[in-house]
């Protein structure tokens, strides 16, 4: 029986839709939308139920896996995540982070700074819900993710980009991020043009104006946007939201004249005690538009209640995003919820624009600063959200330019205008005014909703974030300017206690609870500038050198930045949040769990893919278990097959996958790698060529002789020489140059060994006569896979500080790449081919000639030319996506509880055949280790 929408979403809230949300799940196309509706509608229940009945209910794979949720403020997630988890439950499609993921079960993620970054990147393939901030969602669609390892960069990137349905919520909040995220559709390739799956972005505000969304690059898809977007109909404006009293005063307290808050205190508690307490208590809002003022305004609310002697105090609570989330984990039970709004409450609540969106309070008094109209509006959502009165008083402080900040005095004077024409601000006389607007004054109405973001991404800006590589310091591409505008940039700082010489340890890591939100100016000030002491103490990570390093200057605060600080520095209060120069007293550390005596799957890969020398993946192995190069990348193979038919990869890629899984680790049979299993079984020290040891094996605390060597650069050197060796005038390598060297038109002839280009050979067997057999665009994306596959070496080959400084050199004084040198010899090597077979490939010696620019005289083009050519051909989502596949085959490969045929007591060390592939459609993985 078909399933029907109604039914469906009455059975998991227990009443019926929204018009407006079945409007939306009508809809059995996914496609972009524009979504207007009040405050109190059910936004995120309609989004939710919307996908939920298309991908999960009628199993639509036209409908993405993905469904992200990207909010403006991080105050938000928590809420939303609730009403995730309970939805999905009621389905019965919830899934349990204590077993593996199985088909038709949905996990729900956070991304959030310090938010302990779970393995949703390691099952592509499964529905998942992603709820984070417009911070670390786009951050992480750019390629920058903020509180990300680097290495994760590009899945992560890989995974938000395609397959994805965007639901930007409360997007007057979100400034540039908006803009960013227009742009991010409007640059997603077309299907016809690049096979990655869809990206489909709904955008919903009570506020939303579709002229927000214009761009150069997006301006011809608003018109089909406009037509179809979800609007409350006036026939429909009915119902308590829409009856609910809103009396409306506006009161002047000049900032000049009540420097302390005292007056603006008096105001709010004059109102509280007006208010008539109803069925959900006696409930005053206060908001502030700065921290510094509802700090303000909360001490002077104190001091006046402790003056107050003929009446019980209210409670008094403050609310603002400078708090840790260890004190903010206890808001939403105690007050932020609308169970807490209860018969006989007392309470007044002080916060800043934290609280405009997805607080489920209903104010019976609300006293705000004036601001721009989208937030006074949002404001005015949090009175008599359940219906009823509610008191509303707008405080204007007549600000000069300056103190208006973060919003525009312009943009504060366009809303008084408006709020002296009106006497209610109830839903029922916004939607009126707003009606008579658009119809009588669209100028007015455009000052009302001003956008005009100073950053705009373009396709350059885009294309060159794909490269994920920190340049010779360290440094990377800003991405700030596309997320957040000025001074709402954050970094997270993390309080640890040190001893008066201790450093932090490099396995010193911060979970979520312990990390505070900070503008980068406020930390700076307080850390650097003339608010700063000589004796704080803060570090930051480096991803370069794998530790913790002292912070020295402003370039060192950069947004989503962990930064760990000493906790004698202060800063920090529990009542208060961040305050910086204003305390000293030593600040009561977040509790964190105690190390575990084995690596949890999820710690070992969060620190193979926070520094470049990290090799935790090649120690997943268990007790006991080794595994050799062939054997392994065999099983990632099969684990690549399975990925490849759960996502329908087309055609050829599902083989290109596998090949390139086959032979991604060939590189660690560098005698640099072998080197570091130190402590290997007696009955291993023959083999030369293991891909997987036990923890217990590896030397320490660095494993390598030559610090910064990165095996999958071997991989990819011993290939491209190996090709040469056997097939030189391959299409991909001197094949499409050779007339035009012999002829001498390219400056190349002394350099090319022309005799062995025109040697007769044997033809090539095992995985040689594959690659042979590979088209250049299909051998080079199978380069680029193995190359890729650790999220370290992309699409630019560039020295580190190391290579610089490296004492050794080639043969003429070439400095080493990553840890390889120019001529380094590399044994022979056992792979599989296809059908499990094995074959050696042959002694090498490893050249870099495809880091040089131009044409090699060995191999023909650069590396980066290839790249090049791979992200025009392809696109940047679907190439992110193959390489994301083969890292996640990789891993999974890595923790198979599997024995290597080829190392077992009674067989001689050479390659065994494996059992044959599975053909059969996709199955859930095996069991494997998870986090809890």
């Amino acid at each position: 029986m078909p399933v029907v929408y109604p039914t469906f979403y009455y059975q998991r809230t227990a009443h019926p839709p929204h018009p407006w949300q079945a409007e939306l799940a009508a809809d059995w196309r996914c496609r972009d939308r524009l979504i207007r509706v009040p405050t109190g509608m059910g936004k995120t229940l309609g989004v939710l139920a919307a996908w939920a009945f298309h991908r999960l209910g009628r199993a639509d794979p036209t409908w993405p896996r993905r469904l992200v949720l990207c909010l403006p403020m991080r105050v938000l997630v928590e809420q939303t995540e609730a009403v995730v988890r309970d939805f999905l439950q009621k389905m019965d499609r919830l899934w349990d982070p204590s077993t593996a993921p199985t088909p038709g079960r949905v996990g729900v993620h956070l991304l959030l700074g310090g938010a302990a970054p779970r393995d949703w990147h390691l099952y592509p393939e499964q529905e998942a819900v992603l709820i984070g901030t417009q911070d670390m969602l786009l951050s992480r669609a750019l390629g920058r993710g903020y509180a990300s390892p680097r290495a994760r960069w590009p899945m992560e990137s890989a995974l938000l980009r395609q397959d994805a349905l965007w639901v930007f919520d409360e997007v007057q909040l979100m400034d540039v991020g908006l803009r960013t995220a227009v742009q991010l559709q409007a640059f997603h390739p077309p299907r016809e043009i690049a096979p990655a799956r869809p990206l489909v972005s709904w955008w919903m505000s009570a506020t939303l104006q579709p002229k927000w969304l214009h761009t150069v690059d997006f301006a011809a898809h608003l018109p089909a946007l406009e037509q179809t977007a979800v609007r409350i109909p006036p026939s429909d404006r009915q119902g308590p939201l829409f009856a609910a009293r809103k009396p409306l005063s506006l009161v002047d307290l000049p900032r000049d004249n009540d420097r302390e808050a005292a007056a603006w205190a008096r105001l709010v508690l004059d109102e509280h005690h007006q208010a008539e307490a109803g069925a959900y208590g006696r409930i005053t809002l206060a908001i502030a538009n700065t921290v510094d003022d509802a700090r303000a305004l909360h001490s002077a609310l104190q001091a006046a209640l402790k003056k107050q002697h003929d009446r019980p105090a209210p409670q008094l609570h403050l609310i603002h995003s400078r708090f840790r989330p260890h004190e903010r984990r206890t808001w939403r039970e105690q007050f932020l919820n609308r169970e807490a709004c209860t018969p006989g409450v007392d309470r007044i609540l002080v916060a800043t624009q934290v609280v405009e969106a997805g607080v489920d309070i209903s104010a019976t008094a609300l006293v705000t600063q004036l601001a721009p109209w989208p937030s006074l509006v949002q404001r005015f959502g949090r009175a008599a959200r359940y219906g009823g009165l509610a008191r509303v008083t707008v405080v204007d402080r007549q600000l000069n330019e300056r103190a208006a900040l973060p919003y525009e005095e312009g943009q504060l004077q366009a809303a008084r205008r408006v709020l002296e024409g009106l006497t209610d601000v109830g839903l029922t006389s916004l939607e009126a005014l707003e009606d008579h607007l658009a119809a009588h004054d669209p100028a007015q109405l455009a000052r009302l909703y001003p956008y005009d973001p100073l950053h705009t991404l373009t396709r350059r800006d885009l294309d060159d974030l794909f490269d994920t590589g920190p340049d010779l310091t360290g440094a990377d591409l800003d991405v700030s300017r596309f997320i957040r505008s000025g001074d709402d940039r954050d970094l997270h700082v993390w309080w640890v206690e040190l001893g008066p010489d201790e450093s932090p340890a490099p396995a010193l890591q911060p979970t979520r609870a312990a990390l505070c939100a900070v503008p980068i100016k406020d930390a700076g000030a307080w850390l650097i500038g003339k608010d700063s002491a000589s004796s704080l103490r803060a570090w930051i990570w480096s991803y370069l050198q794998g530790k913790w390093l002292p912070l020295k200057n402003e370039r060192d605060l950069i947004p989503g930045r962990i930064m760990l600080v000493d906790a004698a520095a202060g800063g920090y209060t529990p009542d208060s949040g961040f305050v910086g120069a204003q305390s000293r007293a030593p600040v009561q550390p977040v509790p964190t769990a105690p190390p575990t005596p084995r690596p949890t799957l999820e710690q070992s890969l969060l620190h193979a893919d926070s520094a470049q020398d990290h090799e935790d993946l090649s120690e997943l192995a268990p007790q006991d278990h080794y595994k050799t190069i062939a054997f392994h990348g065999y099983e990632a193979a099969q684990e690549a097959e399975q990925l490849a038919a759960a996502l329908a990869l087309p055609t050829p890629f599902p083989d290109l996958l596998q090949l390139a899984a086959r032979l991604h680790d060939l590189g660690k049979a560098h005698p640099v790698f072998q080197a570091a299993i130190v402590n290997r079984a007696p009955a291993l020290s023959e083999h030369q060529d293991l891909a997987k040891a036990p923890g217990a094996a590896w030397k320490r605390p660095s494993p390598y002789s030559r610090r910064g060597f990165r095996h999958e650069l071997a991989s990819v050197l011993a290939l491209f020489e190996a090709l040469y060796q056997s097939a030189p005038d391959h299409p991909a390598l001197l094949g499409p140059f050779a007339p035009l060297i012999e002829s001498g038109a390219l400056f190349l002839k002394n350099d090319v060994d022309l005799g062995h280009l025109h040697a007769t050979r044997s033809a090539p067997v095992g995985v040689l006569a594959e690659l042979c057999e590979l088209a250049p665009s299909d051998l080079d994306l199978v380069l680029y896979l193995v190359c890729a596959h650790h999220g370290k070496i992309r699409g630019t080959w560039q020295p580190t500080p190391d290579d610089q400084n490296s004492a050794s050199s080639g043969p003429h004084g070439e400095l080493p790449l990553r840890g390889v040198h120019q001529g380094d010899r590399f044994p022979a090597t056992a792979l599989r081919d296809a059908t499990g077979a094995p074959h050696l490939l042959p002694e090498l010696h490893l050249h870099l000639d495809p880091a040089r620019l131009g044409l090699s005289p060995r191999y023909g083009v650069s590396w980066r030319e290839r790249v090049h050519n791979l992200r025009a051909r392809l696109g940047d989502p679907f190439l992110l996506l193959l390489e994301s596949l083969l890292r996640v085959a990789d891993v999974r490969a890595s923790i198979r509880h599997t024995v290597d045929p080829t190392l077992t007591p009674d067989r001689p060390p050479t390659p065994c055949t494996l059992p044959p592939r599975s053909t059969s459609s996709w199955a859930a993985p095996p069991p494997r280790s998870r986090i809890i």
